[in-house]
């Protein structure tokens, strides 16, 4: 998933504010999950940009590395981006999480757990975090609300058809901004290879701040180790 390119990892990571220490990933998670921390194993993905109005297309890679990095005491797995930095992934039971950012401009980062493989249809959880706006004295409340709209489904991405896909939509809210925040993000995820197809669709308009993000992102292919 490419940092700019997804609604929750739109925006270019920050990493001051963690503690990272690199380690080997001896056990890796079993592949009839959502994730796949094999090294080696690789995603191409295109992604459509209409952000600005103009639709610019582009092509990226996704690596999984043989490390592993600490933040906030937990274990993430580390992926590299074929255009340069990292993706954070991790697993804890049935909750996936990845360190990353909401694509208001802002650039804060968070843990944010974006699927739970074992909820029915119809679940949603949330998270909620406080974000300091330039200009504006106080930290302002997000909430993200995450909800599975379809379980167990077969979904076509580039000509490919893969099973045991779970969707997902995502809202980006905040009481500080009731009309100024709108937010449409669909991800559909694959068992064993992850995210196959993103779309979002997020708008900001608050304090002077105006962030729009149009994007389409697919999974080309994948050689999974």
């Amino acid at each position: 998933m490419k940092t700019k390119a997804l609604v929750f990892i739109a925006t270019a990571l920050i990493f001051v504010s963690c503690k990272k220490k690199d380690n080997p990933n001896p056990n890796p998670p079993p592949q009839d999950t959502y994730i796949n921390s094999n090294a080696g194993s690789s995603w191409n993905y295109h992604e459509i940009n209409a952000s600005s109005g103009t639709a610019k297309n582009s092509d990226y890679t996704i690596t999984s590395t043989s490390g592993d990095t600490l933040i906030n005491s937990r274990k993430y797995h580390v992926y590299h981006y074929s255009y340069g930095g990292s993706q954070y992934l991790t697993i804890s039971g049935h909750d996936y999480y990845q360190y990353d950012s909401i694509p208001t401009g802002l650039g804060q980062i968070f843990e944010r757990i974006y699927l739970n493989d074992n909820t029915a249809v119809g679940a949603k959880w949330s998270q909620n975090i406080s974000i300091t706006v330039p200009g504006f004295p106080l930290s302002v409340p997000f909430t993200i609300t995450n909800n599975i709209v379809e379980k167990g489904i077969t979904r076509n991405v580039n000509g490919n058809n893969y099973t045991d896909v779970i969707h997902v939509s995502t809202s980006i809210s905040s009481v500080s901004i009731p009309t100024g925040l709108t937010s449409n993000v669909h991800s559909y995820y694959a068992k064993k290879y992850g995210l196959i197809e993103n779309t979002s669709v997020v708008s900001l308009d608050f304090m002077g701040m105006k962030q729009d993000v149009n994007l389409n992102t697919k999974l080309t292919s994948a050689v999974l180790k």
